[in-house]
């Protein structure tokens, strides 16, 4: 078990030393030569004091992002060792013989830990946003959503591990299979109530207030043939500074909502380009093309998860103090894989995007033939978040599910 220890905090240490050399020292985020002058190079829009606290948060931000990602794993793994799953489980089955509430008590011993060694990279994130004036969110209001995070992620899993163990439980050879089928109606589910239920725990959503506005971009949505009747505004200047709008929601609950922020930051020409942005994802289903592809990796990964699990079961099992898969004590490696796998296949599941993202962006130009405000949308996009225009390519990689701003605005200027 020692050795255990030593060894994953060692790896995880030279993990983050390397991403520390990386995204602080070796990598080059310079404008390649052939752009510096044009609309593209951040010194053309930004001023110098702009460019620096770019870099400076993009860097910060990054490197939180790295650390988190394999912090979880070393927790869930750390959890198993030290056989503190284990005593999560004996804890619920002395507690009550119900299965459900066993689920439960576990799955908030379990959450409640996790959320607690957590909490400070978390923080650091809220921290950093904050003092550079990203974030505008006092703490209490931080907090606040900090516990909405964690009650609603805890009711779902509540469902999601009672119903997979249960699985577990009945049919131990095919339980992923079953699992897999039954985790298609609850995706659409919760992608069907995710703007009317749960959105609205965390912001306030109503419709456009500028009715000039929404008439114009309800003309955009004709011409696209959108039978759109609402366009929503959410406020998020309580919580910060930088700009959003995004579609959401499936069938007849899809939303296309804008942030006040973008509202009050932006020129109509340019609202307009960023709502013909998003009525592009609708016209081209890439709603329902993300929810299939989530189903379909979720095949893949429920059965390597199996095979794995069993196999690291029967070789390790003893100083993981797991005795069987379908023991509620296996959870935290069950998570350590799927977060692996879902790692893994993150830089595939971002190109898919950046696809989607670019065919969004080329369907707006043609929609408004506004190349001025396309362009003028993300060099204020680039302020409002302090984002970098030309990011390493590791965070590329596995951070952007959007094109850079490099090229998208490369691509607007060559676009006829």
């Amino acid at each position: 078990m020692k050795k255990v220890v030593r060894w994953t905090l060692l790896l995880y240490a030279v993990y983050a030393l390397f991403f520390a050399f990386y995204l602080f020292s070796w990598a080059d985020v310079s404008i390649p030569s052939e752009y510096k002058g044009t609309s593209a190079d951040p010194a053309m829009f930004l001023t110098k004091r702009e460019l620096l606290l770019s870099e400076q948060f993009s860097q910060i931000k990054n490197f939180l992002f790295f650390l988190s990602i394999p912090y979880e794993w070393v927790i869930y793994l750390l959890v198993l060792v030290f056989g503190l799953s284990a005593k999560f489980q004996q804890w619920a089955e002395q507690t009550t013989k119900w299965r459900f509430v066993q689920t439960s008590i576990y799955l908030f011993c379990l959450s409640l830990l996790a959320t607690v060694l957590t909490f400070p990279l978390s923080y650091a994130g809220y921290y950093f946003s904050k003092a550079y004036h990203i974030s505008t969110q006092t703490f209490s209001s931080w907090m606040r959503d900090e516990i909405i995070d964690f009650w609603v992620n805890y009711a779902i899993m509540i469902v999601i591990v009672y119903v997979l163990y249960t699985l577990m439980r009945k049919y131990e050879k095919r339980w992923w299979v079953y699992a897999w089928l039954l985790s298609i109606p609850f995706t659409i589910f919760l992608t069907f109530i995710q703007p009317i239920v749960i959105d609205p725990l965390y912001n306030d959503f109503y419709p456009l207030k500028n009715k000039q506005l929404e008439d114009k971009i309800l003309e955009l949505a004709k011409e696209a043939n959108i039978p759109a009747n609402h366009v929503f505004e959410v406020d998020m200047s309580e919580k910060t500074n930088a700009l959003n709008a995004y579609v959401t929601g499936i069938g007849g609950n899809s939303r296309i909502v804008l942030w006040d922020t973008t509202l009050q930051q932006l020129g109509e020409d340019e609202i307009l380009f960023i709502m013909a942005h998003e009525m592009a994802h609708y016209v081209m289903k890439h709603i329902y093309w993300g929810v299939g592809g989530y189903i379909v990796l979720t095949l893949i990964g429920l059965y390597i998860t199996n095979h794995w699990m069993k196999r690291i079961i029967a070789r390790w099992g003893d100083w993981l103090h797991i005795r069987k898969l379908n023991e509620m004590s296996s959870l935290p490696l069950f998570l350590l894989l799927i977060s692996l796998l879902s790692f893994a296949v993150s830089p595939a599941m971002n190109a898919a995007s950046r696809y989607e993202e670019h065919a969004a962006d080329r369907y707006a130009i043609e929609l408004t033939e506004n190349k001025e405000a396309a362009v003028s949308t993300f060099q204020e996009l680039t302020r409002s978040s302090l984002s970098q225009v030309h990011p390493p390519y590791l965070v590329k990689l596995f951070r952007y599910s959007h094109p850079t701003i490099l090229e998208r605005i490369i691509f607007l200027e060559r676009y006829e």
